[in-house]
Order: C-alpha cells, then structure tokens, then sequence
C-alpha cells in the first residue's frame, strides 16, 4: 500500500465511516465529501491520488460529478460505488469516466484491491518494494528494515516514513507530507509533523549510527543516506 491522499464521496454515515476507518488504518489520508456539490469543491482545491464514489449522492450524483471532473481535464482514478449492480448501471458509470465499479454490498478486501489496481494503472508505476542504502520498505505488508533490523511503527510513522522514502533525495516541504499523509482536518499550524520525524530518528537510531532523515532548514525534509550527502553541511540538521 502507498501512502495517498483519497477523496471518499459518500452520503450514507456508516457506510462512510466504515471507509473511512479501513482506509486510515492502511495509511491513506481521507478527505469526505457528502454530496456532489463538496465533491467537486474539493477536487478542484486539493490533487488526490484516488477518489472512491458513490453514484446515490445528493445533486449533483455520481454520474455527474464523474462527468464534470473528466470534462475538467482530470485523470484521477476513480472507484464507483453504488447498490445498483446491473450491467447497464455498471456501463453508464463508466461511460461517465469511472475507471472501476463496485457494486454494494462489497468485502473491505475487495474495495482495497481494487483501489491498489487502480493506483497501480496511474502514469508512474509504483513498486512494492523501497530500497534507499539500508532502508528496505515492503509498502504491501508494511514490513520496515533498517540494516536487516525490523521496526515496529504506527501506521502514521509508517506513512511519514514511506512517503520520505518515495521521494529519497529530494526536499519534501512539510505541505507535502501533510497533503500525502494527513487528511483535510489537518492543522498546518501544529507540529505533528516535526513530532512524526523525531519519532521515526528514534526508532532508527535504535539499530542504526547512520542518520537517514535530514531537516533542510527552511525547507522541509529529506530521506538519503548519510554517506551520499552532498549539500552544505550547515542548510543540514
């Protein structure tokens, strides 16, 4: 699983929270939206990596909004729910430009695999397995090893942690790791993030002298091995 932003639209509360839920516990950060109107608000102020849609949705439904974002230049994937499971429900959802189609009632397995598929048919494709020197990141069993060592995170740390990995040797500003790993409730004025980082240094520390998380000052982060450092030693921390 990749650390993501997903935007869930669903105005059924326990079906919502129920997503939303799963979804956080495998690391992904969930905006909701409850009708077509906020869907179609947030999509256009916020890049999401994947968008799950329900097609029985206040005005505008799922067609529309599917319609509106495709005739808006958008490629995001999108997952249609519905609890219409007729083949022509099923052609007119992805007629409309949805990418996959479940109909309810559906397994939790099965709304995440096909969310991974989908997340795996984008224009960069994603490996399950992260190598940056020592690091080793297994993002389908969240399994994390520094030197062989294996570490115990939670799924936040894991997320942070993942994300850094995915984008090993460049800055990453604190608006990113928040954009990617933290959901639309999040305060960019707290220090979580800084929190987040310490955590991860400690857990690595712990079975490795190597430092592999560095603080840009002014800047934001960046995960790289410390033998190939190569910027000025005092924009380090």
């Amino acid at each position: 699983m990749i650390a993501m932003r997903i935007l869930l639209v669903e105005d059924d509360e326990d079906v919502a929270r129920f997503i939303r839920k799963g979804l956080a516990e495998q690391a992904y950060a969930v905006d909701a939206a409850d009708d077509g109107e906020h869907a179609l608000e947030l999509a256009a102020t916020t890049n999401y990596d994947a968008i799950v849609l329900d097609l029985m949705i206040p005005e505008p439904d799922g067609l529309a909004v599917c319609r509106s974002l495709r005739a808006d230049g958008s490629s995001v994937p999108i997952l249609m729910l519905t609890a219409r499971g007729s083949v022509d429900d099923k052609i007119a959802g992805l007629d409309a430009g949805a990418d996959d189609y479940l109909a309810k009632p559906f397994e939790f397995g099965e709304l995440l695999a096909r969310l991974r598929a989908l997340l795996r048919r984008g224009a960069v494709a994603v490996s399950s397995q992260i190598v940056v020197g020592d690091l080793e990141i297994d993002s389908g069993s969240h399994r994390v090893k520094v030197e062989g060592v294996p570490l115990t995170l939670t799924t936040k740390e894991y997320g942070v942690l993942e994300y850094l990995a995915r984008n090993a040797g460049r800055i990453v500003t604190r608006e990113e790791i928040a954009e990617h790993v933290w959901s639309q409730e999040f305060d960019p004025f707290s220090n979580l993030i800084e929190v987040y980082i310490n955590r991860l240094r400690r857990h690595i520390e712990k079975v490795s002298a190597r430092k592999l998380i560095h603080t840009i000052r002014g800047s934001g982060y960046m995960l790289e091995p410390e033998a190939t450092t190569c910027s000025t030693p005092s924009a380090r921390a």
